[in-house]
């Protein structure tokens, strides 16, 4: 039973894993470029939406640290549309108005790819309505480790002792720090698993899977998974 002060509840900040690209474009008999081009008009139509529910963060899982080993034409299909999408994105940030960031390690990128991020980045800095966040190269293993790697480097330093170390302080070496934790996560397409995204962040964050492929999703699609999100009763451990 939703508790009365939810009922017109949005999440500050909603998670998505954008599955389903591939099997989409496997029903229609396309190639699998097919589907991540549908998949990211889909992140368009959401992404807008979001904005006009009042939706503060937006992280989506855009490529992770496993999906290099999918064939070459398919990963560079995939860094094409994200570079298209980002050229975008920066011709309209003045009308737009949406603060990005990246989460995920940006070495393994084309250069032009980095340097796109790192303009749309120091470009919307000054941007505090709306933030994006993409999960680019991005695995929740990897982050704790690039994370504790960091720390251990400020110990070594002495800028930190081992006794420093808390959850509040560890957050802050994480690549979302300074982001609230989603209270939302959805998974489309049908897949039950979280699938190395955002482990730390989530620990307490209500998770909605569904049976439609991300192509396929809409508005509609997030109304029923933010209906189903107003329902929990969130305890955090409480009673």
């Amino acid at each position: 039973m939703a508790l009365p002060d939810r009922e017109n509840t949005v999440p500050r900040h909603i998670a998505i894993i954008m599955d389903g690209n591939g099997r989409w474009a496997k029903q229609r008999g396309l190639p699998r470029t097919a589907g991540h081009k549908a998949g990211a008009e889909a992140f368009r139509r959401i992404a807008n939406y979001c904005r006009t529910l009042g939706v503060r963060y937006l992280t989506v899982y855009a490529f992770s640290t496993e999906n290099w080993k999918r064939s070459e034409e398919e990963v560079s299909g995939i860094m094409k549309l994200l570079g298209i999408y980002l050229k975008e994105a920066l011709r309209d940030m003045e009308k737009n108005h949406v603060r990005f960031c990246f989460f995920g390690d940006l070495s393994r990128l084309s250069p032009e790819l980095r340097k796109l991020c790192l303009e749309a980045t120091e470009r919307s800095g000054e941007y505090h309505e709306v933030q994006v966040n993409f999960c680019l190269n991005y695995g929740g293993r990897d982050e704790i480790l690039r994370a504790a790697r960091s720390f251990a480097a400020d110990v070594a330093a002495g800028k930190h002792t081992p006794d420093d170390l808390t959850e509040a302080v560890f957050s802050e070496y994480l690549d979302s720090a300074g982001v609230p934790d989603p209270e939302l996560v959805i998974r489309p397409s049908g897949e039950m698993r979280t699938s190395n995204f955002l482990p730390w962040q989530t620990v307490y964050s209500e998770f909605v899977f569904m049976n439609v492929l991300w192509p396929d999703f809409g508005p509609r699609d997030l109304d029923q998974a933010i209906e189903e999100y107003r329902r929990r009763n969130r305890r955090f451990g409480g009673a």
